[in-house]
């Protein structure tokens, strides 16, 4: 009979030891507070859901990161959660039901059928932050802004962010009548930064509006950027013009509040194209050849949930955070050795230290102290229980 091997764990799956779990809770509950201290505020919400919710206004991306079971009580499709971000937009569409901007947060286990990259974990612990009810650009800025905050927290190092604007695309491609099928192509000839591809896919439009599709392919760089789109630009359509102005606008304010932060911008990249509406960003660092954070403005994400609601957010995974950042989260203390005593001198000494914070170890019946986490120790001195160095 093949012996199995009971404690193997499936590829990309992981289990968090001490101290990493307690250095991962204590940056939890710090970034928490940070969004506690702007207004954000904590929701849960379930591991698994019927497949209908779950995939919700989520593009096709979502679909093949999502787990599928049969729910045996109903017989429908179930999924586990692969991203909290849809889930956040039922509660606020559907559930809250709430009036004008409101601001939540979110952190949790999700599982993915596919790692987002061959070394990546496939079950990270996501956490971010979402911003509804308002469609200007005083929103997105304030998201980005609760990102780079939140990355200076857990002091991770030489971060920069990108930013690009969907609508910029959208906005040519509608103008130009492009069928679906050529869109999709072009769409992706410009992520691969084709440029042979994208002239010969756009080779029939008018010549403006070839022009102007063709240099999406070269503009990317530093905020220069933006002034030279303005010019190639310049005979775009209307809300071509408007996502340039917000793009704009929210370089502006970064500049202002981190100015120490380099911005590059690119208008060829689409990343969440079919998901997102107007500004995406994302914060990478040299050496992670993926982003260690990323965002964007998904509007009328709740229609499907009977409230069409403007949106935009963040979300990053809080493993990773940890694993770059090198803010002191701390160890563990080491604990105080309580002996196994009946007094009730001593359980109300443990239970008073243990009220204080301090960690008490108290010997079970027969146990030794050898090989145990402890440098104090509680002894008896004259029928009164007081904490001492343990001896080397």
């Amino acid at each position: 009979m093949a012996t199995i091997d009971r404690w193997l764990l499936p590829d990309g799956i992981e289990e968090v030891l001490p101290p990493e779990a307690a250095r991962i809770e204590t940056a939890r509950r710090r970034v928490l507070d940070l969004f506690h201290g702007w207004g954000y505020e904590l929701v849960i919400t379930p591991h698994v859901e019927f497949l209908e919710s779950l995939l919700t206004g989520a593009g096709q991306d979502l679909d093949l990161k999502t787990f599928k079971i049969t729910d045996p009580l109903s017989g429908r499709q179930m999924g586990f959660r692969a991203d909290i971000t849809p889930q956040v937009a039922r509660v606020d569409s559907h559930t809250l039901r709430r009036e004008g901007p409101s601001r939540l947060c979110y952190v949790g286990s999700v599982l993915h059928a596919r790692p987002r990259a061959l070394s990546t974990s496939r079950s990270p612990i996501q956490l971010g932050a979402e911003l509804y009810g308002d469609g200007g650009v005083s929103a997105d800025i304030e998201v980005i802004s609760l990102l780079l905050e939140m990355l200076e927290l857990a002091e991770v190092a030489n971060v920069h962010m990108d930013l690009g604007h969907v609508g910029v695309y959208r906005g040519l491609a509608r103008a130009a009548g492009l069928p679906c099928d050529v869109e999709q192509r072009l769409f992706d000839a410009l992520q691969r930064k084709a440029v042979d591809e994208v002239h010969e896919l756009t080779a029939g439009l008018p010549e403006s509006l070839a022009k102007m599709l063709q240099a999406l392919a070269s503009l990317c760089g530093g905020r220069e950027v933006l002034q030279a789109a303005r010019e190639v630009l310049a005979q775009a359509p209307d809300d071509v013009r408007m996502a340039l102005e917000s793009l704009e606008r929210i370089a502006a304010a970064l500049a202002q509040r981190f100015p120490r932060l380099p911005l590059y911008f690119d208008l060829g990249e689409l990343r969440g194209y079919h998901y997102h509406t107007g500004v995406v960003f994302a914060a990478f660092v040299p050496g992670v050849g993926q982003s260690i954070a990323q965002g964007g403005r998904y509007d009328d994400i709740g229609a499907d949930f009977g409230r069409a609601r403007p949106a935009t957010g963040f979300s990053t995974d809080l493993k990773t955070l940890v694993t770059l950042g090198q803010a002191e989260l701390g160890e563990p203390s080491l604990a105080i050795w309580a002996p196994f005593d009946a007094d009730p001198s001593l359980w109300n000494e443990v239970r008073r230290l243990r009220g204080e914070g301090r960690r008490v170890l108290q010997a079970l019946e027969g146990q030794a102290l050898d090989g145990v986490a402890c440098d104090r120790q509680l002894i008896n001195e004259g029928g009164a229980w007081r904490v001492v160095p343990l001896a080397p």
